[in-house]
């Protein structure tokens, strides 16, 4: 799955446009590497999103598609 629509799909960030555009800023990474909004993600991807001061970093476990609200928070797990 796409890096921009997993964070959007997984409830992470609320649009995928707003994904997209964290991307190409390079608030994005991947396994430690830039992500792009095309990054092919897999189970087991360490993922790490910059917040102005504050920053997210979670691990993917499912690649849901179509997950619905409430399997959005089963597809990752926060990294502390």
């Amino acid at each position: 799955m796409r890096l921009d629509k997993f964070l959007k799909v997984s409830r992470i960030l609320k649009r995928r446009t707003v994904a997209a555009d964290a991307c190409e800023k390079g608030k994005v990474k991947v396994n430690g590497k830039e992500g792009k909004p095309g990054t092919k993600l897999k189970i087991g991807d360490e993922v790490t999103i910059e917040f102005g001061t504050s920053s997210l970093k979670f691990k993917v476990l499912d690649l849901n598609e179509k997950a619905g609200k409430s399997e959005a928070g089963l597809m990752y797990e926060i990294i502390a």
